[in-house]
């Protein structure tokens, strides 16, 4: 008999989509919920997803899924009786995981012991050493003078990698091939990763070039059984940060596997590890693999191992942390088939990935039928602000082969629409779409080689049907101007530029819109098969397509491109000045605070004059006036909280 551990109710530490995950399955074990959310958060889908719910305080992190004493006292408040901490945030908190445990509360996750060594590059590699992991030749020792490392970094010789001992994701890491910067890089790792995690002491290995990054899902009781569920393949990386994962890996064959796994297994057990964790490994081409770190929380990726494994990892969790033996042996463990998953970004790939906020006026995901799923934590009419981390769901594909799933994967990406803000599913596409992918040769330098020069990287153009399209959507009887022959001119702007255009309705057949670019005098005939508030059938040359749109008001729309998001507007009633340098509205560019006004009512204006500064993703932005004239209203004030295309200041714009 075991000892079993009693619990009824779990309170989700977490938010979004893995909030949202982790509550559907805890539901499905039987388990009352109970969600935390930030001010910012009171409408999201974990929220409601969840049999009750504490407002844990305001947006900023450090105020609400940051504040342990809040989550603790929220789980006494509604007599949870167990915590899942989910990915991120205080999953890897030894201090919170040990503090639960004094309340009387059961950590779904691992021993603080284990988060604590773990979390630390140093102690967690020299651990390594101990158990005879595989390490990367490099420095882990306890004097961090800048003398120190740079010795020990000249005696490991260049190329090699300064990392922060204490966290993860690219932050306080640097890759150093020229000995002559090592001093400022030295300075720059160490001040990112003080700044980042409190701590700055660092580490370094000898840099391996153009690696595979596999890790190696394990899952461990308290009775001594450690097993390994398979890696994933992570490779495809931008600025390490994972972008495309799958399992099984295209690089591993049965016997590196067999190999990682039991390296897996000998760091899980040499921490005394419980429930889920990954270790993660770089692989050289020669098939050499080398501990990178181990993450003492469920992973991002878990889906792709769920999938070709038959597994519940969630599931497993909560039997692990209730004091059952996880009833598997390694020899129960079959891969089947093929999973990939790509994470969808709130952020333009166009303007250096920058993190885009504001309203998400259209969330239509694909159908998931024939091996997809889609984990999400939004839904349509939320606004994404600037307080979180920009992912909104994970894009999942399963396939009896890597081919099929692969394929899937493209499908279910181009046909999920997201408008109201650039996203980053063209990029995820054509990584997908890359031939060295389709061949499994991607390495962690896949980006930087080949997707720099990618088109979804250059800045998003209209094209003439894009044109005649938004002419058709927003071909309304108050917006156009007819003339005697019924036909309509009207201007169509796109950023700033400006295409004139005619519209003429077919008098033999009513149901066809043509369409005259006057610039180039291409022309569009353009069928409406049918049309709702958001999808339009449409005939152009002979063939049936489908686009998503959203009219976001009487003159604008978003339309959804394989390319990427068109915002495009009818300026036919607006000034010319206005039409080339911008509008006689100053509008907030995304969700932000304001931290300078700089003008105020009835004061004289220059066109492109600074009128006042936004602060939002922890960049200044200027807000600059589009025409020359008044300043008719001021609608905000200094430290005034906005959102995206929320109106700030109205302009009189001076007679020409």
């Amino acid at each position: 008999m075991f000892n079993k551990v009693g619990f009824n109710k779990v309170l989700v530490a977490n938010r979004g989509e893995i909030a949202a995950r982790v509550i559907r399955t805890a539901k499905a074990q039987g388990y009352r919920t109970v969600a935390v959310f930030s001010e910012a958060d009171r409408e999201a889908p974990h929220v409601q997803a969840a049999d009750e719910a504490v407002c844990i305080g305001p947006a900023a992190v450090g105020e609400s899924y940051l504040c342990a004493d809040k989550i603790l006292a929220a789980a006494a408040k509604t007599g949870a009786d167990a915590i899942h901490p989910g990915y991120g945030f205080l999953s890897e908190n030894s201090e919170f995981s040990q503090a639960a445990e004094k309340a009387g509360i059961v950590f779904i996750g691992p021993t603080a012991a284990a988060i604590e060594l773990m979390g630390s590059k140093r102690q967690s590699k020299i651990a390594m050493i101990e158990a005879g992991v595989p390490c990367i030749p490099g420095y882990e020792g306890a004097d961090q003078s800048d003398d120190v490392l740079k010795k020990a970094a000249l005696e490991i010789g260049m190329p090699v990698m300064l990392k922060a001992s204490a966290g993860g994701g690219g932050r306080g890491m640097r890759l150093v091939t020229d000995a002559d910067t090592l001093d400022e890089h030295i300075r720059s790792a160490r001040s990112e990763a003080q700044n980042a995690f409190g701590s700055g002491e660092l580490i370094i290995e000898k840099a391996v070039m153009q690696p595979r990054h596999i890790e190696i899902q394990v899952f461990a009781d308290t009775f001594g059984n450690t097993i390994y569920l398979g890696e994933r393949d992570c490779s495809v990386q931008r600025r390490h940060q994972k972008v495309v994962e799958e399992a099984p890996s295209p690089f591993v064959d049965e016997s590196l596997r067999k190999t990682m796994g039991e390296a897996a297994v000998a760091a899980a057990k040499s921490c005394n590890y419980r429930g889920a964790g990954t270790v993660e490994f770089l692989v050289d081409s020669e098939k050499n693999f080398y501990f990178l770190e181990m993450n003492t929380r469920l992973q991002v990726e878990h889906p792709v191992t769920e999938l070709i494994t038959g597994l519940d990892l969630v599931a497993l969790q909560l039997q692990v942390a209730a004091g059952e033996p996880l009833g598997l042996t390694q020899d129960d463990i079959q891969l089947n088939g093929h999973a990939m998953e790509v994470r969808l970004y709130a952020e333009d790939p166009a303007n250096n990935f920058v993190p885009q906020t504001g309203e998400l006026l259209l969330w239509n995901p694909a159908d998931t039928e024939d091996g997809l799923r889609i984990d999400s934590g939004i839904k349509q009419g939320q606004t994404v602000t600037p307080h979180y981390d920009p992912m909104l769901a994970k894009l999942i594909s399963f396939g009896d082969n890597r081919e099929q799933s692969r394929r899937r994967l493209v499908r279910l990406v181009e046909d999920s629409s997201l408008l109201g803000i650039q996203d980053n599913r063209a990029f995820l596409a054509d990584c997908l779409k890359h031939p060295k992918f389709i061949a499994g040769e991607a390495t962690t330098a896949f980006i930087a080689e080949h997707m720099e020069t990618s088109d979804c990287m250059q800045p998003l153009k209209a094209q003439p049907e894009d044109i005649a399209l938004a002419a058709l959507i927003l071909n309304a009887p108050d917006g156009f101007h007819n003339n005697a022959l019924g036909i309509r001119f009207g201007k169509i702007a796109h950023n700033d530029d400006v295409v004139e255009v005619e519209i003429q309705q077919d008098r033999a057949d009513r149901g066809l819109i043509n369409v005259k670019l006057a610039a180039t005098e291409e022309s569009f005939s353009l069928r409406t098969i049918s049309r709702d508030s958001n999808k339009l059938r449409y005939e152009l040359d002979g063939i049936q397509k489908t686009i998503s749109f959203v009219q976001s008001a009487e003159n604008e729309c978003w339309i959804d491109t394989t390319r990427g998001n068109l915002f495009l507007r009818d300026v036919t009633l607006i000034s010319a000045s206005a039409q080339a340098g911008g509008s006689d509205q100053v509008r907030a560019s995304m969700d932000g605070a304001m931290i300078a006004v700089l003008v105020e009512a009835g004061q004289q204006v220059e066109q492109g004059q600074t009128l006042a500064v936004l602060e939002a993703m922890k960049m200044e932005h200027p807000l600059k006036a589009g025409v020359s004239g008044t300043v008719k209203e001021v609608l905000i004030n200094e430290g005034d909280q906005v959102k995206g295309r929320q109106l700030l200041i109205q302009l009189e714009e001076a007679d020409a």
